[in-house]
């Protein structure tokens, strides 16, 4: 129990983050960002709302609000890395760090699942 709540929190605390920094640049309309998605098609207000978004999912992932709202945080980070795996892919440019993501957001959510069992089993 206690290496998984370990594994939960180092991987969650990475998630988290992760999308905090990826919200303040998609917020903060970095230039070179904004200059990426206009090459792929994608316009401007996309980004703002996934800065938006990233944001919301990492505060809902690491504060004790509700479960629903976690599992709906874990659904879109796990539909945005998906579509950024795919983006990237098909236009060629570099797809590890989305697909590392992907990984990081699947063990969190994997581990937070055998804690919950577990809590309910005691």
């Amino acid at each position: 129990m206690k290496r998984d709540k370990i594994f939960y929190w180092v991987t969650t605390g990475l998630v988290s983050l992760g999308f905090l920094a990826s919200s303040f640049m998609y917020l903060t309309h970095n230039p070179e960002l904004m200059a990426g998605f206009a090459t792929l098609g994608y316009p401007a207000y996309f980004v703002t709302l996934l800065g938006v978004a990233k944001l919301a999912g990492a505060l809902a992932l690491v504060n004790p609000w509700t479960d629903k709202l976690k599992e709906w945080a874990y659904a879109g980070f796990t539909f945005t890395l998906m579509g950024a795996v795919y983006t990237h892919t098909a236009t060629g440019t570099p797809f590890a760090a989305p697909l590392v993501f992907l990984a990081l957001v699947g063990t969190s959510y994997y581990f937070r699942h055998r804690l919950k069992l577990s809590r309910q089993a005691v």
